[in-house]
């Protein structure tokens, strides 16, 4: 099993950056439902489903009026025939307002909420009025029309507004009983009773809920920026995390160019020791190119430009572009993959991506170790490509932070090849996963989509 400190490790900290609400009134089905009361602060779609339901509950009323006052004049000649008229009428209007309310797209202006909401009363409170008055010292119920109003009110209007439409209600009830037995008014009584205790009783708990969703939404909204805010300092402190690692990683070179410079021009130096320092300076450039052009890599990653592509063709060719630093650290490489297995993504980048990991895991092992590249179709139509070898386990300190810019562990490494691995998964909408950490066994995967088009073959 290979030591730890020879695994190039990185790691990314990760935060889920949910988007800020855009409607915070979402927060519950239940405010979509009833609303807040505020024709100002309801959108369209909120009022639509509101007043829809309220329009069909009011159709199947005004119907099932119909159908039993229809009964009753077949029966027993009664009601007169302009109490069938007036019912067939309102059954007419509030069918065509159904249908408007389901077929208009269009929003639906605050003046036009306000008005369809007492076009409403006024239609149900004028029919009801109109048929009580035409079966007047007879036997009527056409105050059942005034639950709606009375329901649409509570949940919409002022108390005020709402008990003024209790009252109208229960003076419907009192006229619906003049002229007939004492016992009539007792009931249209204990009517105007049940109807104050519903209108007032509805209007308090929904204002209750309005409250209390007013509210969550309070407290939501400082939890978002308390959010935010905390966003905003890890954000910061990881800049700062950063910074500190660039001047460090990009300090030692520098030091040794300028040293090794300066003893070069040193009077009195002999040819070889100044050929040396020269050699010495050449290939710290080098290395600080590497790192500034890693850097630049992961900081600012090309667009992916996806094709159709032989997997097999891909993973072999890794291998054998690893296989003669494999070679020098006396490990071997095997690939397993089918040779018609074919991926959409972008070769270029799924190649740098896959070396990393593959000279990362070779980096880990032990001479005679083997070091396997896998790729096969998983059940969700994707291809998992595993890199698997056998120098287990990462610490638990190292694997928090596998994946984060510039943190190694590997004499010479500068820390971005997993992040920039990680980065070119995240561009194909997948990730690299440290699948299994374990005695012996540890295996890196990634998941790239299954060709399922007509691009050409790369």
């Amino acid at each position: 099993m290979g030591p730890p400190s020879r695994r190039f490790a990185n790691s990314e900290q990760k935060m889920t950056e949910n988007k800020p609400s855009k409607n915070l009134w979402a927060l519950s089905s239940l405010a979509s439902t009833i609303g807040d009361g505020d024709f100002a602060m309801e959108d369209h779609d909120s009022f639509r489903r509101q007043e829809l339901v309220f329009a069909a509950l009011n159709l199947l009323l005004i119907g099932a009026l119909l159908a039993l006052q229809a009964i009753s004049r077949f029966v027993r000649g009664r009601p007169t025939a302009s109490v069938i008229v007036v019912l067939a009428g309102g059954f007419l209007v509030q069918a065509v307002y159904l249908i408007w309310l389901r077929t208009r797209k269009a929003r639906i202006s605050e003046v036009t909420r306000r008005f369809l909401t007492y076009w409403s009363l006024g239609f149900n409170s004028m029919l009801a009025l109109v048929l009580t008055s035409l079966t007047i010292r007879g036997d009527t119920a056409y105050y059942a029309l005034m639950l709606l109003p009375i329901l649409e009110a509570s949940f919409r209007l002022s108390l005020g507004v709402t008990i003024a439409v209790i009252a109208l209600a229960d003076l419907i009830s009192f006229m619906g009983a003049y002229g007939l037995k004492f016992g009539e008014y007792i009931e249209a009584g204990a009517m105007s009773v049940i109807y104050t205790v519903m209108g007032v009783l509805v209007w308090m708990l929904v204002n209750n809920l309005r409250a209390r969703e007013a509210s969550f939404v309070r407290n939501l909204q400082e939890l978002d920026r308390t959010r935010q805010q905390l966003l905003s300092e890890e954000k910061l402190a990881a800049i700062g995390r950063l910074s500190r690692a660039i001047a460090h990683e990009i300090r030692n070179p520098v030091a040794m160019i300028s040293s090794s410079l300066a003893t070069a021009t040193r009077p009195g130096q002999d040819e070889t020791e100044r050929e040396e320092m020269f050699s010495i300076a050449a290939k710290e450039a080098e290395r600080l190119e590497r790192l500034t052009t890693d850097f630049l890599v992961y900081a600012r990653p090309r667009p992916v430009q996806p094709s159709r592509v032989n997997l097999a063709d891909t993973l072999n060719y890794v291998a054998t572009v690893a296989r003669a630093h494999a070679a020098n650290e006396g490990v071997t490489i095997d690939v397993a993959v089918d040779s018609n297995l074919e991926g959409e993504f972008d070769a270029t980048q799924m190649y740098q991506a896959l070396l990393n990991l593959v000279l990362n895991a070779i980096d880990a092992c032990n001479r005679g170790d083997l070091v396997r590249l896998d790729a096969q179709k998983n059940g969700s139509g994707k291809i998992r490509i595993d890199v698997v070898d056998p120098a287990g386990p990462i610490p638990a300190e190292i694997v928090a932070r596998i994946f984060e810019p510039l943190f190694t562990t590997k004499q010479g490494g500068n820390g971005l090849g997993l992040a920039i691995a990680r980065n070119i998964a995240r561009a194909h909408g997948s990730d690299i996963l440290l699948r299994i950490n374990e005695s012996r066994r540890v295996c890196f995967s990634m998941e790239i989509p299954a060709h399922s088009g007509s691009q050409s073959l790369r």
